[in-house]
């Protein structure tokens, strides 16, 4: 066969078929690699516990494990002193927890696993059946613990006080395969503290499925410490402020969200309407529009953003869309007024606080240069939208 044969169409797709083949088997063979690794972590943290409670072996048992393990498998670097004192506290943060953890605990590890039914390299996971006893409860434990690295491991009991706390980050790190620098973020962010605790009305306006889903889709508050400003800010500078740093502004806001627009102009009669942002939720098949307010709530403001979710459904939403929804930021918010403000509003939406973690004192602004002054220094690669 002559090599000229070699460069046709036909043999490159091939090729190609063959590399993306190979890929899949080695991030299936690192995935069952890591399972393998973890499991046998959590049977060395369960035995270290055990001998040192039953043996005699003096305070320097694990140093003395450390040097033979290291000497009879040099190549692994998971036998340091360090390393086998995690061990031995990973396993205890979550034997030790899981007496306490009770039907919380059980709700967290349904959910998304079941979500979880087959991966994306094929492989097919056990569904969930309500663990029956604590041995049954360790075991699904162990069985989410292992399909995240060592690495997300030891940063989830670093900077989680409870395991139903520990496990929502695990669970959502094998929804959504967060790196371990975003897991860090999300948690020192409080996500879990904040998940499904906006003031809303979908309840009353949306399906059972679509409302559960769209609850735990808002935060309260958002956090918003990547933008600095001083404390006169207006709204339009908020507004450019998260869509020049929409990567972090997507991050806060989590999975799902696609950026539509900013300032998206809509006709209804001779007027134009223009909305803060306008975003689609991939997950829940619907539109979003979020509404921006510096100050405190009013009930004002729920009217309007009705009047804007009409116009979306009317002019913007497709059959195979569900109704759009409405997040109106504000500043702060009186939980009560927010609820009576809702009550009677027929559209989806709810109303959640937002936090600057870093304004800068008044007197600080004039000797710094404002957005314009440095796009103009170093240009503006991104001819964000006006």
């Amino acid at each position: 066969m002559s090599d000229v044969n070699l460069t046709t169409v036909e043999y490159r797709d091939w090729l190609k078929e063959i590399k993306q083949r190979l890929r899949q088997a080695q991030v299936k063979a690192a995935v069952q690699v890591n399972t393998a690794l973890l499991t046998f972590y959590w049977e060395l943290g369960a035995d270290i516990v055990e001998r040192q409670k039953s043996a005699r072996w003096g305070s320097g048992f694990l140093k003395q494990l450390s040097a033979d393990l290291m000497t009879e498998f040099p190549d692994m670097k998971g036998f340091s002193h360090n390393n086998l004192q995690y061990i031995k506290r990973w396993y205890l943060f979550y034997a030790e927890g899981i007496s306490n953890c009770g039907t919380a605990c059980s709700t967290i590890w349904q959910q998304p696993i079941a979500q979880l039914a087959e991966t994306d390299s094929g492989e097919i996971l056990p569904q969930p059946v309500a663990p029956k006893d604590e041995t049954q409860k360790v075991q699904r434990i162990v069985a989410q613990l292992v399909q995240i690295p060592w690495s997300h491991n030891l940063v989830i009991i670093s900077k989680c006080k409870a395991v139903t706390e520990a496990l929502y980050y695990v669970n959502q790190t094998i929804e959504h395969d967060w790196s371990r620098n975003v897991l860090t973020h999300q948690i020192e962010s409080g996500l879990y503290e904040r998940k499904g605790k906006a003031v809303t009305n979908f309840a009353a306006t949306l399906p059972a499925p679509q409302s559960d889903l769209a609850q735990q889709l808002i935060k309260d508050p958002y956090n918003f410490d990547f933008l600095t400003f001083t404390n006169d800010y207006n709204e339009r500078e908020l507004e450019k402020a998260l869509t020049d740093h929409i990567t972090k502004f997507l991050l806060e806001l989590g999975a799902g969200f696609a950026y539509v627009g900013r300032q998206k102009g809509l006709q209804v009669g001779e007027r134009d309407f223009f909305l803060d942002l306008l975003f689609y939720h991939i997950k829940l098949h619907c539109y979003v529009v979020i509404e921006l307010k510096t100050g405190e709530f009013e009930p004002e403001y729920a009217g309007k953003l009705n009047f804007y979710l009409k116009a979306v459904d009317e002019q913007l939403r497709g059959d195979r869309d569900e109704p759009t929804i409405g997040i109106l930021l504000c500043k702060t918010r009186d939980r009560l007024v927010v609820e009576y403000a809702l009550s009677d509003i027929h559209k989806p939406m709810g109303v959640s606080e937002y936090q600057l973690t870093r304004a800068l004192p008044d007197n600080l602004k004039p000797s710094l240069p404002s957005i314009e002054e440095l796009e103009a220094e170093f240009g503006n690669p991104g001819g964000g939208d006006e």
